[in-house]
């Protein structure tokens, strides 16, 4: 199990994680931890994971543990899309011929005890070959690189999370044979509504179910993270949660933590809960996923956004123009699932078009504050609650950061109707995205070659077998409805 001295050697824990980890120790010493689950999220932004002994996990953060890569093959149906076997396990990377063992590390600054579980314990893990190389298709690695380069230009990222997602009922427990899908996902499970909708922000409604709020609630605050806000949304049972400001590495790990949670501890109470963007389900109304975000000055913490006179600082408005140039690339980043692009209609409180304005919550880029704000930001408002918490803030600074190095100039700012503006509309299909994508020599920078055509290669495959399905939203509803 993984490569003695594997951490070290490779020189992969920063001081601040070497550190924590003597301090993970003590921690699973003192409270007898059975087991630390070893978390890796995947490129659909899935956990996946190893469950280890306190001894196991004390020792995987000295040698790493071993994880099988093939699950860097599977799409978000557990299908197996490249063909394998062949040099660089069909997507071009040598070490993946053949499909490989990867090594995980945990990191342990993230380590949380789960009070759902019995003695368990929690840690998300970085990605390696066996040379101590990242892993190039890991998300968290092409963050956390993505988050080097903006400090070398002098700034960090700042994320807050606004996420919608629903509660549904299981209107039966257990799982009959011919439900199983043969390798890949069977039938979605048959759900009831567990909540009256289109009530927005109703506080009856929410009352209604307070004691399945407040244990999760409960369960959030218990493993450090407390939502800033709980509100009813519009469909029945659609409830948003939000989170402040967090750097951005903490901010990713926050919203792999939160769905973990909130799926779990829905899970134990005979609910679903879901972060699909739109379930096939009468009166279902779309999910979002707002994504708040400013830099601050490296040297001195403050808010880069913010000017004495204008809406936006300079860096500020290069920093949108960087988003709107790549928002069609970037929707497969925020937007990854066939599901979404029915979302971008008119009218919708979902973007339609490029464009941005200030205070507006029909436009794609929101900005929020003003001259003289301290909390000066910008909404992105694209993503979908199911998009790989690493993917897409990474898409989102690498844009921005493009915007800085050629110091561009966002369009003339919406002042009226943002789905009246001009400006190009989204992409109206995952195909569409993915097409814009392979042709983004921004992200092909930034992300490399190898990340690029792999994301390329596995959504065209999902386009694929969708368009095939004889029943395209039951399809959906099976491909995403649980898993996300």
């Amino acid at each position: 199990m993984g490569s003695a001295g594997f951490v070290e050697r490779h020189e992969l824990y920063s001081d601040e994680q070497a550190q924590a980890a003597v301090q993970v120790v003590a921690r699973i010493e003192e409270l007898g931890l059975r087991t630390v689950r070893l978390v890796l999220v995947d490129q659909h932004g899935v956990p996946r994971s190893k469950h280890l002994s306190g001894e196991g996990a004390i020792a995987a953060m000295r040698s790493g543990a071993d994880f099988s890569g093939a699950i860097f093959s599977l799409d978000t149906g557990n299908r197996v899309f490249p063909p394998p076997f062949v040099q660089g396990g069909g997507f071009g990377i040598d070490e993946f011929t053949g499909f490989p063992d990867v090594v995980i590390v945990p990191d342990p600054t993230t380590f949380r005890v789960l009070p759902w579980a019995d003695r368990t314990g929690w840690m998300i893990c970085d990605v390696y070959f066996g040379s101590g190389r990242p892993v190039p298709l890991d998300g968290r690695a092409q963050l956390r690189a993505r988050l080097v380069r903006l400090r070398e230009v002098g700034y960090g990222y700042v994320a807050g999370l606004e996420v919608e997602l629903y509660i549904t009922r299981l209107a039966r427990t257990g799982i009959r044979l011919d439900e199983t899908g043969e390798g890949q996902p069977g039938p979605a499970p048959e759900v009831e509504v567990f909540q009256r909708g289109y009530q927005f922000l109703s506080d009856a409604r929410l009352d209604g179910i307070g004691e399945t709020l407040e244990a999760i609630r409960d369960g959030l605050w218990d493993v450090g993270l407390p939502p800033r806000s709980i509100e009813d949304e519009w469909g029945p049972g659609q409830i948003e949660f939000t989170y402040g400001p967090m750097d951005g590495l903490a901010a990713a790990d926050a919203m792999v933590l939160f769905r973990s949670a909130v799926k779990a501890i829905c899970q134990r109470r005979g609910l679903i809960a879901s972060f699909m963007c739109w379930p096939a389900l009468p009166n279902f109304f779309p999910c979002g996923w707002h994504l708040h975000q400013s830099l601050v000055d490296a040297a001195t913490g403050a808010n880069a956004f913010v000017s004495d006179t204008d809406l936006l600082t300079p860096v500020g408005r290069q920093f949108v123009a960087g988003l709107l140039d790549s928002a069609a690339a970037m929707a497969v980043f925020g937007d990854p699932t066939v599901n979404a692009y029915a979302r971008f209609r008119p009218y919708s409180f979902a973007p339609d078009r490029v464009a941005w304005a200030a205070d507006n919550r029909g436009a794609l880029i929101r900005v929020q504050g003003g001259p003289g704000d301290p909390g000066t930001h910008v909404e992105n408002r694209l993503g979908e609650p199911a998009a790989n918490p690493y993917f897409w803030l990474a898409a989102n600074v690498a844009a921005g950061l493009d915007g800085i190095a050629r110091a561009a100039e966002p369009p003339p700012i919406v002042t009226g109707d943002p789905y009246a503006a001009e400006g190009a509309l989204l992409p109206q299909s995952l195909g569409e995205a993915v097409e814009a994508l392979a042709a983004s020599g921004v992200y092909r920078a930034a992300f490399g070659d190898a990340l690029i055509d792999y994301l390329v290669m596995m959504k065209r495959s999902e386009i694929e077998i969708h368009a095939q399905a004889e029943d395209r939203s039951a399809w959906e509803m099976a491909e995403y409805f649980e898993i996300f």
